[in-house]
């Protein structure tokens, strides 16, 4: 069995927030740019020291007084952890790709691939290993459907009917090869594995601004409902998730707390207690019922270092949780400590320490079976560094 990735090729969450945007002005509506990136893996529990070329990712912006589009593709490939493939872009799929009306400057509409609304918008924290919420289907999430956009006032409404999750790219997985993390027809890798679609979600997230003593805060709530479509006994059961999300900032400080509760009751043949998820050319189980909780803080280092060389340096920590309800499963966690800077314009460095208990991510704990049972259910730690030309 191939040891499907680990997943810090999402790595879009201090690129956000740290990196100035660069692309390439094809007109006065048109960008075109991309992201050229390399990988020091470093675990000590599995003997694995490597450095390798990880990503391409060429995206496209347009933007007029009304319309407006995005869209982003990622290409892996042949170099660790897809040594499995012969050559690089045997793994390749869309991050986001959609079409989108602004009404005014406060509403507009998205139409294709894009983000479901919930929770802390568009990311749960500032690593760029993404939360266990990613991990679980709840974060970074793109699916095929209409999202509405409004802000009235401090308040900022998003609501969204999605119709199915992304279609399938290139690669070997059975139903995995997707960005987002959603439910999919098992690798034959997975034990008891299932075979779910999800189809005909609405999600709806509303937020409000405030100012407490000085910390610019977001206060939301967020939901989420949608049918699974159990293709091996062709009923349907249901993902249901509510989330409570808090974002803080002051001067260089910033903290974010997340609470999001998912259920879903699917039709498996066999065992209802858990679903298979896949994405990133690899599929994996995780319990059908939990509580997800995160917490994030981050401090920005202001001023230029190394001869105005070395900019944007920012600490961050996170630490997320995955705690299951009944079967006696072995709950999982995951904390990450980092550090980011830029080097000059356009070269965007991240080191983070990973460390994590019954997390398919870390170490040498199951990667099919740590976010349902259980794995090791011991902490196991590796270290990840970024290293990515943006333009």
């Amino acid at each position: 069995m191939k040891r499907p990735l680990l997943h810090i090729g999402v790595g879009a969450c201090l690129i956000g927030s740290a990196l100035p945007a660069f692309a390439i002005q094809v007109t006065d509506n048109l960008q075109i740019g991309a992201a050229i990136r390399a990988r020091i893996d470093y675990d000590p529990d599995r003997d694995i020291e490597k450095l390798n070329f990880d990503t391409f990712r060429p995206y496209i912006n347009y933007t007029s007084d009304s319309w407006i589009a995005s869209a982003r593709y990622r290409f892996y490939g042949k170099a660790y952890p897809y040594q499995y493939t012969k050559k690089f872009g045997d793994i390749s799929f869309p991050e986001y790709a959609w079409v989108g009306y602004k009404f005014d400057e406060n509403r507009q509409v998205q139409v294709g691939l894009n983000q479901v609304p919930f929770g802390i918008q568009p990311y749960f924290s500032n690593t760029v290993t993404e939360t266990l919420g990613y991990t679980l289907g709840l974060e970074d999430l793109n699916e095929v459907g209409a999202k509405y956009k409004q802000k009235f006032g401090d308040w900022d409404l998003q609501a969204g009917y999605y119709v199915r999750p992304a279609f399938q790219g290139k690669g070997t997985s059975k139903g995995g090869v997707t960005y987002s993390n959603a439910p999919t027809d098992a690798d034959s890798y997975v034990t008891d594995g299932s075979n779910n679609q999800e189809r005909n979600m609405v999600a709806l997230r509303i937020a409000k601004a405030m100012d407490l003593g000085g910390w610019k805060t977001e206060l939301g709530a967020s939901a989420l409902t949608s049918e699974l479509q159990n293709r091996d006994t062709d009923n349907n059961g249901r993902r249901n998730a509510l989330g409570l999300h808090l974002t803080s900032s002051k001067g260089p400080w910033t903290t974010g707390f997340l609470a999001a509760r998912q259920q879903m009751s699917p039709r498996n043949p066999g065992n209802d207690d858990f679903v298979t998820l896949g994405g990133y050319d690899s599929s994996y189980n995780i319990a059908s019922r939990g509580t997800l909780l995160v917490a994030d803080l981050n401090y920005d280092i202001g001023g230029k270092y190394l001869g105005d060389t070395v900019n944007s340096i920012k600490l961050y920590s996170n630490y997320s949780t995955f705690l299951k309800s009944g079967n006696g499963y072995q709950d999982t966690q995951r904390y990450i400590g980092g550090v980011s800077f830029m080097v000059g314009n356009y070269v965007f460095i991240a080191t983070e320490w990973i460390f994590g208990k019954n997390d398919p991510y870390v170490g040498g704990s199951s990667y099919t079976q740590s976010l349902a049972a259980g794995g090791t259910n011991h902490w196991e730690n590796q270290v990840l560094s970024n290293i990515g030309f943006y333009f």
